[in-house]
């Protein structure tokens, strides 16, 4: 794709490049993602280019790197995290490493008015998301400071006559105030080409007809909001003789989620749905599966398997076809899909056998440059039915992510933490996204009133290496005595989940709090204070886009409620509320 009029976000492997594209888009002008390395040949038609953050420092001899030539452009560049230390090296000031790592809220102070990237930003100091070990210890020639911190004293500078900006903060996340702000006052010194979902639409259904051809569409839907919108946007396109969708009851699915999925289809008269009912199969190949990254890839491929038994069944196979899928952005970069970004997790869409047949053109992802809010957009111009386009996401895999597997334990011995209220660590472990990279890493969690917790659930993470989320027990005031299950998926587990699960829709319902909460996993864990006994985490958030996510933080009553019917439940010993914003805590436990 070539760049002109666009905004380029050359990515240097962070895993917000992303969210930059989706913030800049958002400010309605086109943008989009290439590899840092990209040949300045590409980039001579771009309207201004944004350097992502990234894990790695440019200190290092692998580093990666950008063509300097960028700066010959004349156009705007803005350096983010990563991106500013690389603009400071190569245009001749020095990187070292900081006084401390930062990482999470920052104060940051205003030099001067700021100038103008800060137009506009009507406060002198401000709050700001950062993520960083190095630091420009010394500016490029013909930079001037325009803000700084206490632990990062360069944290923003400029060249305004070339307009060049270098920030060390993420103004695409949106833990940075006024970040959309400063986002804008970019965009607007770069001569970019309008861009509107509406343009979009028209645009990815030419590249449907030209990707597909004359083949035909099988379409793997999970009821989800992303293969729903996928599945229609494929019919209309192609037409429903040329797609055939294929829904796999796995066992794992939210209660009553066939009949509904079927019901809200016919609404629009979309019939070409088939059901297969395949739980066995998956509990069967998850059988003493323990660890995450192979749980996620036994149910992506059982997907597949399933999808191939039943397109020889009803001859849909051959060279004439090709696999429908509902990817967004999201899942294409927490998988490491891009050139230097670490993997987070890998989506059961993008199993090593689906990669391969992706690689071989016989996959369609029609909403693979999509972020959710832009998906749910594109499914009300569709005329998909509103409560379908509004469903709370639902991960692909369905509740066999949320049901967390140990064979044993995870324990860490001697382990205190700096902190005065009741706590106790859990033994289990979850994903996170911590400085652009993976972690794995234990729960903690505080027996306390929500009003004693205070900043704690963003400071732990922070500052202890053993921790990515923070939680709230809400069944018991007082630590457990905590016996652990080893368990692993199957049907009984994953009713329990299913029930728990329900409990907290109703509830929500009841509370009318559906419609300001963007996603609500539940989780099941394997121990509870009983033998056998199990414990299930409450993870509300609220975000726009999955990127970034803040934790919700429900009320005593509707806490209370649901902690209680939960418990009600045959085999629920504890509950617990999930107080981890994304970042450091991802928004799936797996």
């Amino acid at each position: 794709m070539e760049a002109r009029k666009s905004i380029v976000i050359l990515d240097f492997g962070g895993q917000y490049a992303h969210l930059i594209a989706s913030r800049v888009r958002r400010q309605g002008v086109f943008s989009q993602i290439m590899d840092a390395d990209t040949p300045i040949s590409a980039l001579q038609d771009a309207a201004g280019i944004i350097l992502s953050g990234g894990p790695q420092s440019v200190n290092d001899s692998d580093s990666p790197q950008a063509d300097p030539a960028i700066f010959d452009l004349g156009i705007p560049v803005l350096g983010i995290c990563y991106g500013l230390q690389w603009m400071t090296q190569a245009l001749g000031g020095e990187v070292s490493q900081g006084k401390t790592k930062e990482y999470g809220h920052t104060e940051i102070a205003l030099v001067g008015d700021g100038g103008a990237l800060f137009t506009d930003v009507s406060a002198s100091n401000l709050t700001v998301w950062m993520s960083h070990g190095d630091e420009a210890s010394r500016l490029p020639e013909g930079f001037e400071l325009i803000a700084t911190s206490d632990a990062c004293t360069n944290s923003a500078f400029a060249d305004a006559e070339r307009h060049f900006y270098a920030v060390q903060f993420h103004p695409e996340v949106t833990h940075t105030q006024f970040g959309n702000q400063i986002l804008l006052n970019f965009v607007a010194q770069c001569d970019a080409s309008p861009w509107s979902m509406e343009s979009y639409s028209k645009q990815v259904a030419e590249e449907v007809k030209n990707e597909v051809g004359d083949r035909n569409v099988f379409m793997l839907v999970s009821g989800g909001v992303d293969s729903s919108v996928a599945f229609v946007l494929l019919n209309q396109v192609l037409g429903t003789d040329r797609v055939q969708g294929l829904l796999v009851d796995t066992g794992m699915m939210r209660k009553d989620e066939i009949t509904y999925i079927l019901e809200e289809f016919e609404k629009i008269g979309i019939t070409n749905l088939r059901v297969e009912y395949a739980s066995e199969e998956f509990f069967s190949n998850l059988k003493e599966v323990y660890e995450p990254e192979e749980k996620r890839a036994s149910i992506g491929n059982t997907f597949l398997d399933v999808q191939k038994r039943v397109s020889e069944e009803t001859n849909l196979s051959g060279d004439g076809w090709m696999l429908g899928q509902g990817t967004i952005y999201p899942d294409t970069i927490e998988t490491g899909a891009t050139k230097h970004s670490d993997k987070i997790k890998t989506h059961h869409n993008r199993v090593e056998a689906i990669q391969k047949m992706i690689d071989k053109g016989l996959v369609i992802e029609p909403l693979k440059d999509l972020y959710k809010d832009e998906v749910r957009a594109l499914g009300e111009e569709l005329g998909i039915p509103h409560d379908l386009v509004w469903r709370h996401p639902f991960p692909g895999p369905g509740l066999g992510v949320r049901i967390l597997c140990a064979k044993e334990p995870f324990i860490v011995d001697d382990y205190t933490p700096d902190i005065s209220v009741p706590w106790s660590l859990l033994p289990v472990k979850s994903v996170g996204v911590q400085g652009d990279g993976r972690t794995y890493r234990h729960a903690l969690a505080l027996h306390c009133s929500m009003a004693d917790v205070g900043d704690l659930a963003t400071r732990i993470p922070n500052s202890d290496p053993a921790i990515s989320r923070v939680l709230l027990c809400t069944s018991h005031s007082t630590p457990q005595k905590i016996v652990f299950t080893p368990g692993y998926c199957t049907a009984k587990r994953a009713n329990l989940l299913r029930e728990a699960d329900a409990i907290v829709h109703d509830q929500m319902m009841e509370a009318g709090l559906y419609e300001s909460i963007w996603q609500f996993p539940v989780v099941l864990l394997p121990f509870g204070n009983t033998e056998g006994g199990q414990s299930v985490v409450l993870r509300p958030i609220e975000s726009v886009d999955a990127m970034t996510a803040n934790a919700v933080i429900l009320s005593d009553a509707v806490l209370a409620k649901m902690t209680g019917r939960i418990r009600s439940l045959d085999g629920i010993d504890m509950v617990f509320l999930d107080l981890t914003n994304k970042p450091p805590g991802t928004i799936e436990w797996e």
